[in-house]
């Protein structure tokens, strides 16, 4: 650590991840998301791989469900990126994605949330907007989180870029966030290794840790 201001600066990935200081985000790995990318199942042993990690040294686990409101109560955002996404443009042809209480949008069982877990429904890209997770954090004194989850381009980027604004130590873990192709996975990775902020690591460099 480096000490400063009063403060105690981590330098290295031990230092940051604590679990006195730094929580689990599974994001978004829920029944109909993770089979949509080819890569699914290997996201998945990876998350479950870390999750056990996780539960063994007493870190705080968050997971992010997403879900789009019922058509009638959607507002423009919601039903335009429906449309986008459906490539439909005729909103009265739309079909329910991800819906309340629906099948897809549980957690995928491999990874069922265990008392003392916590589990955020959002509607956002970002898991921090919208959402308690910063308030939670906040209030148990953790700065830093290790995330994981599908997908990277779209969710898990806007996260760690949403969480660096908030002022939170963010550990990417490469090869346990998915992606639709490999060629918009490096490009995120590209861009959120640019300034230095993000800690981006692997899997088995967490599980590696003493």
């Amino acid at each position: 650590m480096i000490d400063a201001f009063g403060l105690s600066i981590p330098e290295n990935l031990q230092e940051i991840c604590h679990p006195s200081r730094c929580a689990i985000i599974f994001y978004d790995m829920q029944v109909g998301i993770v089979p949509q990318i080819a890569e699914g199942r290997d996201i998945l042993l990876r998350c479950q791989e870390l999750l056990a990690f996780g539960r063994s040294r007493g870190f705080r686990v968050f997971f992010t469900r997403h879900l789009f409101l019922p058509f009638p109560a959607a507002g423009v955002g919601q039903l335009r990126r429906s449309m986008i996404w459906q490539k439909q443009k005729d909103p009265s042809r739309l079909h329910t994605m991800l819906g309340q209480g629906t099948p897809g949008w549980q957690i995928v069982p491999e990874l069922e949330p265990k008392e003392g877990e916590v589990v955020l429904d959002k509607i956002t890209m970002s898991a921090f907007e919208g959402t308690f997770l910063d308030i939670a954090m906040r209030d148990a004194h953790l700065d830093a989180f290790l995330i994981a989850g599908i997908a990277l381009e779209i969710g898990i980027e806007p996260t760690v870029r949403h969480a660096l604004d908030l002022n939170y130590l963010p550990v990417l873990l490469k090869d346990a966030c998915g992606s639709k192709t490999p060629e918009l996975k490096e490009r995120s990775l590209a861009t959120l290794s640019e300034t230095g902020e993000t800690t981006i690591v692997d899997t088995r460099d967490v599980l590696a840790l003493p």
